[in-house]
């Protein structure tokens, strides 16, 4: 996720670089070439005209709202509030869903099921796939059966036709083939829309951890966390990795008559290895290659338990062939097919799929909240995959943010040569998050890596109208201009370039929030973000920023004109030259 971050911050460095160095020098030479002195067209005359009267009431509710400084910043402080709780409310996932051309059914027949038999459940799954062939909405259907080599899993993957050959988008179809899908009787199948960034896990985007002392306890601690979360409408496809569904034949080896017969327990061992699972017995060298000499018995040979009592070992005391059958006693069962352990603890893993619309963030404090309620104190959660991913760069974000704020507020201190005249500009900042907040929650928009992107994106954004009009006051102060005056005529002057700015920036951001196709909804993510953060508090920067220059700016030292800062240079320098002389 860093690389997104990496990526947008060298393009736009580069491209401020290279807007500063045509601002300065083809964009003089273009105004002396284009602009001409003269009274305008009727276009100029009526858009003169039109910035004349909007900066006319604009001073007039500028002039009042200075009056009531305190109500100002009271309002200004209840909007920035509530970006909190806009924070709360809009969903907050890793990556929004996109339309990839592609989606995945996942199969999973009973544990131990045979690969003929999952062939002919996915079978089915192709079969009722086939409508989208027909309809043209897909291009390409095919299947691999003993996914990862388990023979009870399959990965069916549906190629979908062009963006502009069909007119559903694939979380609309995905949608429509849960039914069908869910509706299969021999396994248990489901599709998913894969995620963005590439990131694995798009069958369980939820993966939780519950680490215990022990197997046993953690798997009673599972089994109630996983009762607990099916009460849930918004999860789906809950599946635990501890389940004891793998077939197994128990061997109980009657040590006391092999003693009596001198048959070795280790010799038992060996022959059960050897038959079931193969033993390498020596090397075969030909044409200088090595190749393993594999001993095992056939298929058929080890079908079932009954076949132990067609093998025999043989005493070391007699040297007969004792049956196995006659050594050992067989009971069949269950067990798990694997034990795993997260940070070096025992760990079963529950995962999940969720609703659309209900996004990984709330599903994780969810499960929090239901850990919180059904698991004793000792217990331990953990998450994983795409959920540990989202938690990273959740607090990873909030970092940049933060970082950004610090970088801006010491580049215009130095800039500036104070550390007062920053506030009033970054003061907005929260502003322009509500309104970014506000737009995503209206649009029933997720929070998302590309969304934070476009928050970063917006403290540039917030800070460049501000200082417009700081920079502007500050020259009329040193004019000789009071605080107040300076305020208000510094933010009349600059109203023009001001709106100029809002203007070309939301042109700029269309596009991004008018795209389709592939890849859509991570432009519209950022688009919606610079037009509704940047957008709406513009306008209320524009009464803001004035009233909190004239707040901070009274706390710093009169500033004196350029004419009397020279005389006192002067002056300063003359009376360093006279003891000299």
């Amino acid at each position: 996720v860093g690389r997104l971050f990496t990526e947008f911050g060298i393009v736009l460095a580069l491209a401020v670089v290279a807007s500063t160095f045509v601002a300065l020098t083809l964009t003089p030479v273009l105004c002396r070439a284009v602009l001409r002195q003269g009274s305008g067209g009727m276009l100029e005359r009526g858009v003169n005209w039109t910035f004349s009267w909007v900066e006319g009431g604009y001073r007039r509710v500028l002039r009042a709202v200075l009056g009531w400084p305190l109500i100002v910043v009271a309002v200004a402080a209840v909007i920035g509030a509530s970006a909190w709780q806009l924070y709360q409310e809009v969903p907050q996932e890793l990556a929004p869903r996109e339309d990839r051309g592609v989606f995945f059914v996942a199969v999973s027949a009973p544990q131990g099921a045979t690969t003929g038999f999952t062939d002919r459940e996915v079978r089915e799954v192709e079969r009722r796939l086939a409508p989208l062939s027909e309809s043209g909405e897909a291009e390409r259907i095919f299947s691999i059966i003993g996914f990862r080599r388990l023979t009870h899993r399959a990965f069916v993957v549906v190629r979908l036709s062009d963006w502009d050959r069909r007119e559903r988008h694939s979380a609309a179809i995905v949608q429509s083939l849960f039914g069908p899908m869910t509706s299969i009787p021999g396994a248990r199948a489901f599709p998913i829309q894969p995620t963005g960034l590439g990131l694995r896990g798009s069958r369980t985007p939820l993966q939780v951890k519950v680490l215990g002392p022990d197997f046993d306890s953690v798997r009673e601690w599972s089994i109630l966390l996983l009762d607990r979360l099916r009460e849930n409408p918004n999860l789906r496809n809950l599946d635990t990795d501890y389940e004891r569904t793998q077939p197994e034949v128990r061997v109980q080896i009657d040590r006391a008559l092999a003693d009596d017969l001198g048959v070795a327990v280790e010799d038992v061992a060996a022959t059960l290895q050897t038959f079931f699972a193969g033993r390498e017995a020596t090397q075969w060298i030909d044409r200088g290659r090595e190749y393993p000499v594999i001993l095992q018995a056939r298929e058929a040979a080890r079908a079932t338990a009954d076949d132990l009592g067609e093998m025999y070992v043989r005493s070391r005391s007699t040297q007969r062939l004792i049956p196995l059958s006659a050594l050992l006693t067989t009971s069949e069962g269950a067990a798990t097919p694997e034990l795993n352990r997260f940070n070096r603890l025992p760990a079963i893993e529950i995962s999940g799929s969720t609703n659309d619309g209900y996004a990984i963030g709330q599903a994780i404090q969810d499960v929090l909240d239901a850990a919180a309620e059904v698991l004793p104190a000792d217990a331990q959660t953990a998450f994983d995959g795409q959920s540990q991913e989202f938690l990273e760069t959740s607090s990873g974000a909030m970092m940049v943010f933060l970082f950004a704020l610090l970088i801006v507020y010491l580049v215009l201190a130095a800039q500036f040569e104070s550390f007062v005249d920053p506030l009033p500009i970054l003061l907005t900042v929260p502003l322009g998050v509500t309104g970014a907040l506000a737009t995503l929650w209206a649009y029933e928009m997720t929070l998302n890596i590309y969304s934070q992107v476009g928050l970063v994106l917006l403290i540039g954004l917030m800070a460049k109208n501000g200082i417009l009009i700081v920079e502007f006051a500050n020259q009329l102060r040193d004019q000789g201009a009071s605080v107040r005056e300076a305020a208000l005529e510094g933010s009349v002057a600059r109203l023009r370039p001001v709106l100029m700015t809002v203007v070309s920036t939301l042109l700029g951001a269309l596009p991004l929030v008018l795209s389709t196709g592939a890849g859509a909804e991570a432009r519209q993510a950022i688009g919606m973000v610079v037009i509704g953060g940047f957008g709406g508090a513009s306008l209320l920067t524009l009464l803001l920023t004035p009233v909190l220059y004239d707040l901070f700016a009274r706390l710093t030292g009169p500033r004196a004109s350029q004419a009397e800062a020279l005389d006192a240079a002067l002056a300063r320098v003359q009376a360093a030259r006279e003891p000299a002389e």
